[in-house]
């Protein structure tokens, strides 16, 4: 009787395992596709960099352009904090 309970708990757990194995397989393959997915994007992305040099060098403008103003807004904001803080302690 022990015997059989023991092997039915021995084709459960074999149930089991096959299931999580299915599982996990089945994430990989996602996170495979994804990935794939992601590579060919980046691929399609070079070919015109690499095909017209002007566009690599338009991309280039945009970029520091971008950090230009990234930079200007930060010093902006932290002008604003100061004042606002500045304000905040006269009123008190």
């Amino acid at each position: 009787m022990a015997e059989s309970e023991s092997q039915e708990g021995n084709y459960d757990n074999r149930g089991n395992k096959v299931q999580n194995f299915k599982t996990d397989m089945e994430e990989l393959l996602e996170k495979m596709e994804e990935l794939t997915v992601h590579a060919a994007w980046m691929a399609y992305d070079c070919v015109p960099t690499q095909t017209n040099p002007d566009l690599h060098n338009a991309m280039q403008h945009l970029e520091d352009a971008f950090l230009m103003c990234k930079e200007q807004m930060e010093k902006k904001w932290q002008e604003v904090l100061r004042e606002s803080r500045g304000e905040g302690q006269k009123k008190e």
